[in-house]
């Protein structure tokens, strides 16, 4: 097995340079990486952080100004015959959000660019919640039906806004289907090496990964997630209505908690935050770009704000305007990251374990996000009873951010195939694919102890793929967008009809508009 594992990761060596040259274009020219600060920043980032601006101005600020319409829109959560609720599609769309990425990615930025990092990560998250506004007002806009249900998202309104060819909805369905297919087996072995983890905490020692509980847990989780899938869209949004709340809650109570044992760091950690978002100590590099880079590439890739990869979720809801949905999904980038990722900009800021003083050798864990992560847990609860259990509990967490995020992923990628036909034959290929072939590897390489780095940066090369995809379609879309935003303002948020903004929707202009 291990043999074919590694043939499959060799198979796919071609895709690293590839990918490394996307994502870091055009940083890898010398005369570019030169440039202060500005030098830092690849034109993905730059991208995402220009819509953002773009978006946050023409909108007048919407993600401040309607911020508590948004939350009243929320709470709301009116069953629907058609599609699901608002809440709902925000649960969903957080399964995505709040992933793996809050903790490692977080903890990440902080190891490169210092506690500064986090501070320019809200940033971003500011900006990209007007980004996250944008894309779902779209989604819903041009959203279609399918049986009792919606579907909509990236490769529907791209394919209006582009002309309305459908080699273009085609083209990002299949892109985005084979980066969501080839994000769960990294999802899966998530979920498998944190579970590894609180058995091993509770045995106290390493277990196997060849041991009988490993096959066991593979079973489990295979099981789980295919009678989850086969269950629809429904059953989905049910696992992820009840898990991400406990998710989030557990992980902020236990964050709290560490943070209320620690009181007496605050201060230290609110003066680092802010002093090294402009002047980064000089063990992180003590350039204010690099702080600055980090923070907001972090939280870009952390929220997914502008990727496109969101969409889904936010065409599914049944609302009785496109905007209302855009303002819940703005909310789920502010939960993302202004919440879950400043819980654990917490833990590393007020440990700081790369201070003389810690006792730590941080150039030696440095590089392992995992390492810092649990070591300034560790230290934050010295000498207590308590170590274990909430090394349990944040595991825990952990596993649950995964596993909502490798369900999320199979189900976008089922909506985002509907775009190509509404046949049941390929919502049910796409399903056995990814519940019974890919969450199979990704359980079947942990068991055989690989990583298998290569097959993981096939959806990273797909996903940079549809940023430079989304935003451009964005862009041209923003003029309609912002006629929905007029739109619902001057209507004080009645039944929309697309015809009162001059465009035919295959949704919104078949229902009359009720006054």
């Amino acid at each position: 097995m291990t043999s074919i594992f590694q043939a499959v990761n060799r198979f796919f060596e071609f895709i690293v340079p590839i990918t490394d040259f996307l994502w870091d274009f055009p940083t890898n020219f010398k005369w570019y990486a030169n440039i202060p600060i500005l030098g830092r920043f690849t034109f993905a980032i730059l991208l995402l952080v220009g819509s953002g601006f773009y978006f946050t101005f023409k909108t007048r600020f919407v993600q401040v100004r309607m911020f508590k319409k948004g939350l009243s829109i929320l709470v709301e959560n009116k069953a629907k015959e058609t599609g699901i609720s608002p809440l709902a599609a925000f649960m969903l769309s957080s399964a995505m959000r709040i992933g793996p990425g809050n903790i490692m990615g977080v903890t990440g930025a902080i190891s490169v660019g210092g506690p500064g990092a986090l501070f320019w990560m809200w940033f971003s998250a500011f900006l990209g919640m007007a980004t996250a506004f944008s894309e779902a007002v779209l989604a819903q806009l041009f959203k279609e039906k399918k049986g009792n249900e919606y579907v909509g998202g990236l490769p529907y309104y791209g394919a209006k806004i582009l002309g309305k060819k459908r080699w273009v909805g085609i083209l990002l369905s299949v892109i985005f289907m084979i980066y969501a297919l080839f994000g769960v087996p990294g999802q899966t072995f998530h979920v498998f090496t944190s579970i590894g983890s609180i058995i091993d905490t509770i045995n106290g020692s390493v277990t196997d990964r060849s041991s009988t509980a490993y096959y066991i847990l593979g079973v489990i989780i295979i099981v789980s997630v295919a009678a989850i899938i086969f269950g629809g869209l429904k059953r989905v949004t049910s696992v992820t209505d009840r898990m991400v709340p406990v998710m989030a809650i557990v992980y902020f109570i236990v964050i709290l908690t560490i943070t209320i044992i620690n009181i007496d760091k605050i201060p230290y950690f609110i003066s680092s935050v802010i002093k090294g978002a402009f002047k980064p100590e000089a063990i992180f590099g003590g350039g204010f770009g690099i702080a600055l880079s980090q923070g907001i590439k972090r939280g870009l890739m952390s929220n997914e704000a502008g990727q496109g990869t969101i969409t889904m979720s936010a065409a599914v809801s049944d609302n009785n305007h496109p905007v209302e949905q855009g303002l819940v999904q703005s909310l789920g980038v502010f939960l993302d990251t202004m919440i879950i990722c400043t819980m654990t900009g917490f833990i590393i800021g007020m440990a700081h374990i790369w201070t003389p003083d810690s006792g730590i050798a941080w150039s030696e864990i440095q590089n392992s996000k995992l390492s810092v992560y649990l070591t300034s847990v560790g230290t934050l609860v010295p000498g207590t009873k308590f170590d274990g259990i909430v090394q349990i509990i944040l595991s825990s967490c952990y596993a649950m951010f995964a596993f909502t995020t490798l369900i999320g992923l199979i189900l976008f990628a089922e909506i985002a195939g509907s775009y190509i036909t509404k046949s049941n034959k390929l919502t049910y290929f796409i399903r056995c694919a990814g519940a019974l072939l890919f969450v199979p590897f990704g359980a079947a390489s942990v068991l055989a102890g690989l990583e298998l780095g290569n097959i993981w940066y096939i959806s990273d090369f797909v996903n940079i793929m549809v940023v430079y995809a989304n935003v451009p379609i964005l862009l041209i879309g923003a003029p309609i967008i912002f006629k929905c935003l007029n739109n619902y303002i001057s209507s004080k948020g009645e039944r929309f009809n697309s015809i009162d903004i001059g465009i035919e929707t295959a949704v919104w202009t078949e229902e009359p508009n009720n006054k």
